[in-house]
């Protein structure tokens, strides 16, 4: 792999600017989620990181559709629409109650009105988006360090999930954990989970927990618990899964959340943060996937398949028939 440069992270100083994004994101994520058609495990209510910073990507409204970006870049909130209509608003320091109500107005005035239950999910004594009138503080600066730490940990997602050919969930940004995360599935049934996330249905804790997975993730951190993590579980968690070997030297179990982590400190400043990652990935998968008796061999992706299949394979010289160019053996033609 190539080593990347990942960026320091203002673990100690950030609290404030993690809120106002955790809250921001609730709401456009909320957006999302009501105007989109349900697809299993909440993948249909999730954020994508972007290029400048997390988005909605299309959102179906009648005959036509919008999209809402946190462009952490140049620090406004983009609505943009299949009409050709384009809103915005600044991201800054500012009340959630006027962020909620600039991303409602905004919608309205396109001609695409949407309402939202205006309580904060997974967070304990949740102040509903209306009635928070506390102006958060707001650092461009610390908002680009989190995009660049979420851009370079989904490369390393997406190889991961490359290496897999059972299900497997899309990478994507959960706002109400407020995490990264990409799932494998074992293709069997899983206990019902017990549900008592804070401001969560239990039956949509049951949903996404319906089968047997391994999952990982990066998550940046609270107020309360301000390092920055790469984490991994299994649900539901095999018979000696925490005392499994696994790599690098700096995880460790985390036996209050039943999973393992890695500082994020840990890998920033290492030659190749990328490998390290992806090792810790890797190794937690195997041995969860080991000790529940996954049929590796039928999910996973070996060489000469996997991640640099398509670069490592034979290609044509210039000047012959190449993919998307029509020929017979076109990719295209195949699907």
């Amino acid at each position: 792999m190539t080593a990347r440069h990942w960026p320091a992270l203002p673990s100690s100083e950030w609290a404030d600017t993690l809120e106002a994004l955790h809250l921001w994101t609730q709401v456009i994520g909320k957006v999302r989620m009501v105007r989109s058609p349900w697809l299993n495990h909440s993948w249909s209510v999730t954020l994508a990181v972007s290029p400048r910073g997390l988005r909605t990507g299309l959102v179906p409204f009648d005959d036509a559709g919008f999209e809402l970006e946190l462009d952490l870049l140049d620090s406004r909130l983009l609505l943009t629409t299949s009409r050709g209509d384009r809103r915005d608003t600044e991201l800054t320091t500012r009340t959630v109650a006027d962020f909620h109500a600039d991303v409602l107005a905004m919608l309205g005035d396109v001609g695409m009105p949407v309402e939202i239950h205006p309580v904060p999910n997974e967070i304990a004594d949740a102040v509903p988006f209306t009635d928070d009138h506390v102006r958060r503080p707001y650092d461009p600066q610390q908002a680009q360090a989190l995009w660049g730490a979420l851009l370079r940990a989904e490369h390393v997602m997406q190889r991961f999930r490359a290496g897999f050919r059972g299900k497997a969930s899309p990478v994507h940004f959960f706002w109400g954990s407020f995490d990264l995360a990409v799932t494998r599935f074992s293709g069997r049934l899983a206990p019902p989970h017990g549900g008592g996330v804070p401001n969560f249905p239990d039956d949509v804790a049951r949903e996404a927990y319906s089968h047997e997975v391994t999952s990982v993730g990066f998550w940046p951190g609270t107020r309360s618990s301000p390092e920055p993590i790469f984490y991994a579980y299994a649900y539901p968690t095999p018979p000696e899964f925490s005392s499994a070997k696994v790599q690098p030297e700096a995880a460790f179990w985390l036996e209050d959340l039943g999973e393992f982590a890695l500082p994020y400190a840990a890998i920033a400043s290492a030659p190749d943060p990328d490998a390290l990652v992806l090792a810790f990935f890797e190794s937690t998968h195997a041995a969860a996937a080991d000790l529940a008796d996954w049929d590796r061999t039928a999910l996973e992706c070996g060489a000469p398949h996997g991640p640099d299949w398509w670069r490592r394979r034979p290609h044509e010289q210039p000047g012959d028939h190449e993919v998307g160019g029509g020929a017979p053996d076109d990719v295209s033609a195949e699907r």
